[in-house]
């Protein structure tokens, strides 16, 4: 994978900052002006048709109308940087509400409905994912810091509806959640022509599960 390594910051790269961050409101920080920069320039590179492998620190930072030295202040390689971005696409996971195991279970199928939806019609992202397969460095980064946390949030929620007796304590956590998330992950990624517009969905995958497997 090509990438690019990271240079002094030269009076032409502090030079280059200026107009990306002159275009935002007095008063907001100039390093989040850069970074928003940076951001909407690997997503217009993608939704011109560049693929993940092709970008190029220097040709986002061109984009951009920062320096090289801009991005790598921020992250230390292109495989951080476009971790960021997909994880900024992606529809951001609900925190527990604390109305009850079973209406956290719903809320957190429900995002992986609405999580569903938005690759289907953000397909910068959808492409993004179905790139990294081909990045391995990229993929493993993205499992770390994105895809793994959220399995564990999930399972955390398995481990609360068994320790308050809504599921039965016999079965493997792990088993329990995939029988919870496999379903709403096979629709939203393995089914393209399933119905995920349905906003009732979450709780009668939820409601059947719990029906099945509650404590006899």
């Amino acid at each position: 994978m090509k990438t690019d390594m990271p240079t002094a910051d030269t009076e032409e790269d502090r030079a280059a900052d200026g107009p990306a961050c002159a275009a935002t409101r007095r008063g907001r920080p100039r390093s989040e002006a850069a970074e928003q920069a940076i951001f909407t320039a690997v997503v217009d590179l993608m939704a011109g048709g560049t693929t993940m492998a092709e970008l190029t620190i220097e040709g986002i930072a061109t984009a951009a109308g920062v320096g090289k030295a801009t991005i790598y202040r921020r992250w230390p390689n292109k495989e951080a940087l476009l971790v960021d971005v997909v994880g900024k696409l992606e529809v951001p996971m609900p925190e527990p509400t604390g109305g009850g195991v079973r209406v956290d279970l719903i809320e957190m199928i429900d995002y992986m409905r609405r999580r569903g939806l938005a690759k289907r019609t953000r397909w910068v992202l959808k492409a993004a994912l179905g790139q990294m397969h081909s990045l391995p460095e990229l993929h493993k980064a993205y499992h770390e810091r994105v895809v793994k946390p959220r399995r564990e949030a999930g399972l955390r929620l398995i481990r609360r509806a068994v320790d308050e007796g809504v599921l039965r304590s016999d079965l493997d956590v792990d088993l329990l959640g995939d029988l919870l998330m496999g379903p709403i992950l096979y629709r939203s990624i393995l089914w393209e022509d399933s119905d995920l517009e349905d906003p009732d969905l979450a709780r009668k995958m939820v409601d059947s599960l719990i029906e099945g497997l509650a404590p006899r």
